[in-house]
């Protein structure tokens, strides 16, 4: 009887050893793997309405091995990206974001509004823009868009904006290293310029010896 209830108590202490390390080792795992930087978009005091359907995508490691980690967000807003940007920006200036006046911002001429950010290491590209409307297919006809796109304007059912929030590393973002000069051969300018005065005409020659 004695060896039985050693064996009871000896069984309830190792389970409660397990349970008591499972549950902090379950929180510490799934803190370690979402990343923060998703938490603090998660955070950002927008509304509902400009933060529909999100949907989060990582690339590349924490620790910038090889390539730096790249988080972006894409969501839906029910409203016009002139409602929705002003939002999003009053958001990330109350979260500690400062905004960035850079060059290639964007990359390319792009529709909507489109701002960067800046807070300790990170960069954030914040890009809100009107849908892309495609009307249905009639019948019997193939799900095609057709060329080129239909402006979100001559949609009737078109209506309020996409939202993507890109953030990099700030060492991982070229727009914060000094950026190259451009080589005049590149250009279309003669690297070689021909001088059009010549600096020995005012020189006297010396008499030849006789």
């Amino acid at each position: 009887m004695r060896e039985r209830r050693r064996l009871r108590l000896g069984v309830l202490v190792a389970v409660s050893v397990l349970l008591l390390g499972a549950v902090p080792a379950f929180f510490a795992i799934r803190t370690l793997s979402r990343d923060p930087v998703f938490g603090s978009l998660d955070e950002l005091a927008v509304p509902t309405w400009a933060a529909q359907d999100p949907v989060d995508n990582v690339s590349g490691s924490r620790w910038c091995i090889q390539d730096c980690r790249l988080r972006e967000r894409s969501a839906s807003s029910e409203r016009a990206p002139e409602e929705t940007a002003p939002e999003y920006e009053r958001a990330l200036a109350a979260a500690g974001w400062q905004r960035w006046r850079v060059d290639r911002c964007p990359e390319q001429p792009a529709p909507g509004a489109y701002t960067c950010w800046r807070r300790d290491e990170l960069t954030l590209d914040l890009w809100v823009r009107p849908p892309t409307c495609v009307p249905p297919p009639a019948d019997d006809q193939p799900a095609v868009p057709p060329s080129p796109l239909p402006s979100p304007a001559a949609a009737g059912d078109c209506a309020g904006s996409l939202v993507s929030l890109k953030v990099r590393n700030a060492i991982d973002d070229d727009r914060t290293r000094p950026q190259p000069s451009t080589d005049p051969s590149l250009t279309g300018e003669d690297p070689f310029p021909t001088f059009t005065d010549d600096p020995l005409d005012d020189l006297t020659p010396a008499p030849s010896p006789s």
